[in-house]
């Protein structure tokens, strides 16, 4: 296992691409401007030669990883999550998903977390465009331990991927001594209320509003589901079952994101009512700092509490 020990997703994120070169030759690190940001410039200082600054182009810069993966490399992709899936979306598409291309795209500053930068910056509906492509995994770290996990464990993973970085630090709630496994959704909190599936800095929240609502007896299970797609279809439902109400939470649009893949996965089930906890509809907005955003949207363990409580009585 890597021996990364660092609160920051990015920063454990470019730590972890960096040994990933050490390991394998073949992996390549191509850079739209952002390298300071989204930690690559770690791999660029250790391996120049298999470091491509591509400017503030998004578009070539996904073309060219699919030719590098075409030549046997494994390229990892760069930029602020809205400008990854947003302004490369058709090279992603067509040069990168149609073909199944193992390139790694790195959406950094997601969610909200690019707080002081407004709207333009922040990246809402990159899980939803992500997933709606096909073959595109969708990954989406709790914290930075299970964020090294996931760089661990890509080389098992055939076809594109896109990996959520986060660039505030995170509690550390992930077991390290436990390996990831692509799907996998860790049960964090044992419950038999209440289900709360969430990913991102939401599984925090969920932790917490499930501690103060155990003081009243309300037994809440909390569940990390960090691969949005492919979501475990079967864990989803043996989760959910028996219980009296079900809440979805994480840190982008409920359109598209893990509350449409959770709800997927129980559409032919019998279930408990659910509730989303998540962005309706909005863009984000600046502020002067990334929790003053969470509680304007609602992204707190408040807000998870309160769909909870929205669902028993």
């Amino acid at each position: 296992m890597m021996a990364i020990d660092t609160p920051n997703p990015r920063e454990a994120y470019g730590l972890a691409l960096v040994e990933l070169g050490r390991r394998d030759r073949n992996v390549v690190a191509l850079e739209a401007d952002l390298g300071l940001s989204t930690r690559s410039v770690l791999f660029g200082k250790e391996f120049p030669d298999r470091y491509f600054q591509m400017g503030i182009a998004e578009q070539d810069m996904a073309s060219t990883a699919a030719g590098l993966a075409l030549a046997g490399k494994i390229p990892f992709v760069h930029s602020f999550a809205v400008f990854a899936a947003g302004r490369a979306y058709d090279q992603l598409r067509n040069a990168i998903c149609i073909p199944g291309l193992r390139v790694r795209v790195c959406g950094s500053s997601a969610g909200l977390s690019d707080f002081g930068d407004g709207k333009t910056h922040q990246s809402v509906e990159d899980m939803a465009i992500m997933r709606a492509l096909p073959k595109m995994t969708v990954l989406s770290p709790a914290d930075a331990v299970e964020l090294v996990k996931m760089m661990e464990g890509l080389s098992e993973i055939d076809g594109p991927v896109y990996l959520r970085v986060n660039r505030n630090d995170a509690t550390a709630l992930v077991p390290r001594g436990e390996r990831w496994t692509r799907g996998r959704i860790w049960e964090l909190r044992q419950g038999k209320d209440v289900a709360v599936f969430a990913n991102g800095v939401l599984v925090s929240r969920a932790l917490a509003a499930a501690e103060r609502l155990a003081r009243e007896g309300v037994d809440v299970k909390v569940l990390n589901v960090s691969t949005v797609k492919p979501i475990d279809r079967d864990a989803v439902i043996a989760h959910a079952r028996g219980m009296k109400g079900i809440v979805v939470a994480e840190e982008g649009t409920v359109v598209g994101g893990l509350g449409s893949a959770v709800l997927e996965a129980l559409r032919r089930e019998r279930h408990a009512p659910v509730e989303l906890v998540g962005i309706a509809d909005r863009f984000g907005m600046s502020a002067r700092g990334y929790d003053e955003l969470l509680q304007a949207y609602g992204l707190t363990s408040e807000g998870v509490e309160a769909a909870i409580r929205s669902l028993i009585g």
